[in-house]
Formats: structure tokens, C-alpha cells, sequence
């Protein structure tokens, strides 16, 4: 339970920090900020709950982990619990902050940072826009995150490089569909705002799977995955047998 917990704390700090910049501040900060907010946020978090759970704190990075291999369906399906209710909470508590606002603030009108596509959202892309960029973005984030936590990696990084990869999608993505890759992070906010936002969010609860099973599977085949290090007894009898 410590781990469900955990995973519920990490997400509902990508969610509050994240859409709450994109939020209150997203007029003064700009798609730059807001991708550094969401790509802090997740360092913080790794930080802070990785030695509990890993921090995947998103149900697509959970699947990617079960089909590589590293995680059981049981504990998958726990970390999915935690990360949809701490996503939940997260945009709870954000639509109680904004609420706040003088002269009142509409969810429905002006939002809680939810994902979406087409005219007046955004860029106004289409929706083979938002699914293909969704797919690829969290295949490759996925790619990421299972190569950074890898034991042949180095260790202490892998918070550091998954936050910045995590901006770096942001950048790309934030006038396409205000960038998921995170079926949690779209839910929690859709949830409250409804209308277009909850009927739209069936993309980003589908392609950033899509994607991110993609990325397990190559690692799970040991297309991606890299081979484990060298024990001093593996080398040595590899320098014998030169």
C-alpha cells in the first residue's frame, strides 16, 4: 500500500504544479513555462517518492514497466488506482484554488489545463494530429524512462533526464493537445471541466498506452533493453578465454 500511496502523492504533484501553472500563470510564463513546470514537478517527485514506488506516476509508464517485465499486474493495477485518485485530487484541489479567483473563475469556460484537439483548443490540430503525437511522444518518453532506470545505467539520474525529457515533449506538444502522454494527468482535470474535455479524453487514455506498450515490448524482446554489466567474474573468464 506504501507504493499505491506513494504513486497517488507523486501524481497529484505533476497534476497541481503542472496544470496549476498552465492555470494561474499560463499567460504570463508561456509554453516554456509551463513545460518547465510540468518537467519539474516530475523531478521533484522522483525524488521525493522513487524510492518508495519508482515514480512512475502515470498508468502508461506502469503498462510499458509490466510489459518490460518489471513489475507484476497486481502492483500495475495498484499503481493505477494511485495515480488516476492522486490525479483526481490534484485537479480537485486546483479547481477549489482557482475558485478563488476575484470576480470568479468558470471551469467549464476556461478549463484545469485538460488535454484536447481541434478548433478552438490550442493550435486547433485534428485529431490524427493529437492521436499520432500522443502515441509517439509517450512511446519515446517511455523509451526514456525504462532506458534511464535500466541497471546498466548510471545510477542517481534517471529523475533528472526523465524530467527534462519530459520538457522537451511539452515544447513539442503543448499546441497540439496541451501534451499528456499521462492518461492520469488528462482524466483528473476532464473530470471536473467535462463537456468537450471528458468526451475528448478517450485519446489520451488510449494512445499514450498504445505508445508506451510499444516501448515495453521492445524492451521485454531486448530490441532496446541493454545488456546487463559485466560481473568481475563474467570478465575474467572472458580475458581467459582470449
Amino acid at each position: 500500500m506504501k507504493k499505491y500511496l506513494a504513486e497517488a502523492v507523486g501524481t497529484f504533484i505533476l497534476v497541481l504544479f503542472g496544470c496549476g501553472t498552465a492555470v494561474v500563470a499560463g499567460d504570463k510564463v508561456g509554453i516554456v513555462g509551463i513545460a518547465f513546470a510540468f518537467g519539474f514537478a516530475l523531478i521533484a517527485a522522483a525524488y521525493g517518492i522513487g524510492p518508495v514506488s519508482g515514480c512512475h506516476i502515470n498508468p502508461a509508464v506502469s503498462l510499458g514497466a509490466w510489459i518490460a517485465g518489471r513489475m507484476t499486474v497486481v502492483d500495475m493495477i495498484g499503481y493505477w488506482v494511485g495515480q488516476f485518485l492522486g490525479a483526481i485530487v490534484g485537479a480537485w484541489v486546483l479547481s477549489v484554488i482557482v475558485g478563488g479567483l476575484g470576480g470568479g473563475y468558470s471551469i467549464g469556460t476556461s478549463g484545469l489545463g485538460q488535454n484536447g484537439w481541434g478548433p478552438g483548443y490550442q493550435a486547433g490540430y485534428n485529431m490524427t494530429s493529437a492521436i499520432l503525437f500522443e502515441l509517439v511522444a509517450t512511446f519515446i518518453f517511455v523509451v526514456v524512462i525504462l532506458g534511464a532506470t535500466h541497471k546498466a545505467s548510471p545510477a542517481g539520474f534517471a529523475g533528472l533526464v526523465i524530467g527534462i525529457s519530459l520538457v522537451a515533449i511539452h515544447l513539442f506538444g503543448i499546441h497540439i493537445t496541451g501534451t499528456s502522454v499521462n492518461p492520469a494527468r488528462s482524466f483528473g482535470p476532464a473530470l471536473f471541466v467535462g463537456g468537450t474535455a471528458l468526451a475528448q479524453v478517450w485519446v489520451f487514455l488510449v494512445f499514450p498506452c498504445v505508445g508506451a506498450a510499444i516501448a515495453g515490448l521492445l524492451f521485454r524482446m531486448g530490441v532496446l533493453a541493454a545488456d546487463e554489466p559485466a560481473t568481475a567474474s563474467t570478465t575474467k573468464a572472458n580475458l581467459v578465454g582470449a
